[in-house]
């Protein structure tokens, strides 16, 4: 019958060795994904790229690391993909592409 709900679906779970590889992979992510902010204050220090506000210990949470190329596994060590960008600034720096997006249709 068309219009009657399905019964719920079954799943079949990974086996003990994929979840554990899926663990170690989604930590190594993290690991390398976390790191990158620190990385990316030492090499850029605490002030936005953009308006150029400098931020201290007290507000460096207001400060964001922004990928270049949009990619956030595109972390080379040497910073290239990474400018640091307050929270006004990045929110900006992304909300662009969307409003020109709709300007143009």
């Amino acid at each position: 019958m068309a219009g009657r709900p399905r019964g719920p679906r079954t799943v079949p779970l990974p086996s003990a060795e994929q979840a554990s590889a899926l663990v170690k992979q989604m930590r190594g992510e993290m690991e390398s994904n976390s790191n990158y902010r620190t990385k990316s204050l030492k090499i850029h220090g605490p002030i936005c790229a953009k308006c150029g506000r400098e931020f201290d210990a007290s507000s460096l949470n207001q400060l964001t690391v922004h990928h270049k190329d949009g990619n956030h596994n595109n972390n080379p060590a040497d910073g290239s993909n990474w400018e640091n960008l307050c929270i006004h600034c990045h929110e900006d720096e992304h909300s662009r592409g969307l409003l020109g997006d709709y300007l143009s249709k």
